[in-house]
């Protein structure tokens, strides 16, 4: 009896599911649909997710070029034989064109 009563439970859990994930598929569908019918939406969603990644990108490499030179920057003032001499030379190159 209780092995017959688990079968009707897992059942109904199954059928639920598969209603849920047929809902679900259905609204992306319809989203999608959506935006094929409308180019202007379209472009205007795409126009936006391209200045949101080169707004990215340009802080992105700004950050990292801003940490590189703070590092440049650090092991010139140890004052190391060669890379000392090198990172020198980077940095007045650096400073003459900021």
């Amino acid at each position: 009896m209780t092995n017959n009563n688990n079968d009707d439970t897992d059942q109904k859990v199954l059928e639920k599911l598969d209603r849920i994930s047929d809902h679900i598929n259905k609204i992306a569908i319809a989203e999608y649909r959506e935006m094929i019918k409308s180019p202007r939406r379209m472009i205007i969603v795409n126009f936006v997710a391209g200045l949101a990644r080169g707004l990215g990108i340009a802080v992105g490499a700004t950050v990292l070029g801003a940490i590189f030179l703070i590092f440049l920057f650090r092991v010139g003032q140890l004052n190391l034989p060669l890379i000392g001499e090198f990172i020198a030379r980077v940095i007045k190159v650096v400073q003459t064109y900021l």
